[in-house]
């Protein structure tokens, strides 16, 4: 399923990623763009995948390096020379992102980014145990004091330009990743709301706004509720990488955030001011 007027992303951000885990291979997956990479191939109601994302775009050649990196699971918990665990020369790029890493490995991460002239570190944050508040002030602090830019989004999906990290917002902007942007047409007809377009402006990391954008072309419904369970079922079935475990900071599931991002994503784009039923104390963190 083709749109007409789908927006494209160019961009020439070099980027470098430590990883371990399936987040980290599905998020440089969708950073590449490859064919039949959406988790949810088949799930979208037609037979065979429509190829939404074909020719939009293609991150490969901004790809410096990728890492795959232990487990920290199954690493000591307090690492003395957490150096050993990475890469003896890092190549030199713009941006560095860092996914399910040891913390001390993390900690020490920094000022070896320093020294290969990367400009910038994003450690998404998709399990609590990822990276504790605590740590990313302690990485926030250490960027800072050496001239990077940082950025801990809990999760991936609500990264946000700020004024703070001009290279970090080329990622967003350029890209096309971090909290999601549609745009969205919509007809009456029969008492009812009938979405004929739907245009991702900037999907979440994961690649998650293109399905929901699937799911909502040509839906039908009479209140927002309907929408609001579709847009659900859509986010879901994807499925979201969130983890189910409640994050303490926010008193609520990581996955239950990206949803409610995802929702009031759509809710922007269709213009709707009225009563979100988000719960107050994650207001600030999903509306943005």
């Amino acid at each position: 399923m083709k749109v007409e007027g789908q927006v494209s992303f160019k961009s020439d951000l070099k980027l470098v990623v430590f990883y371990h885990g399936l987040f980290g291979e599905r998020f440089i997956a969708n950073l590449m763009n490859y064919s039949n990479s959406c988790p949810s191939f088949g799930a979208c109601g037609i037979d065979l995948c429509s190829q939404c994302k074909e020719n939009v775009y293609s991150f490969s050649k901004n790809i410096v390096a990728t890492f795959g990196m232990l487990d920290p699971l199954t690493m000591p918990q307090f690492i003395e020379d957490a150096e050993e665990f990475l890469p003896k020369e890092i190549p030199k790029a713009d941006l560095a992102i860092a996914i399910n890493l040891h913390p001390d490995v993390l900690a020490s991460l920094p000022e070896k980014l320093k020294e290969s002239g990367i400009k910038g570190l994003i450690v998404p944050v998709e399990e609590p145990k990822w990276c504790s508040a605590g740590l990313a002030k302690q990485l926030k602090g250490k960027c800072n004091d050496l001239g990077l830019e940082f950025a801990a989004p809990k999760p991936f999906c609500i990264l946000t330009p700020s004024d703070e990290h001009p290279t970090i917002n080329r990622f967003i902007e350029e890209m096309g990743m971090g909290y999601p942007i549609f745009e969205i047409e919509v007809e009456n007809k029969n008492d009812k709301e009938k979405i004929e377009t739907v245009r991702i402006l900037r999907s979440e990391p994961c690649g998650a706004a293109w399905f929901i954008g699937i799911k909502l072309r040509e839906f039908e419904f009479e209140n927002i509720r309907e929408l609001w369970d579709r847009i659900a079922e859509a986010h879901h079935s994807f499925p979201c990488t969130g983890s189910m475990e409640k994050d303490n900071e926010y008193n609520e599931t990581l996955l239950h955030i990206a949803g409610y991002a995802a929702r009031h994503a759509v809710d922007e784009a269709l213009g709707y001011e009225g009563d979100e039923d988000i719960p107050e104390h994650i207001m600030d963190v999903v509306v943005k």
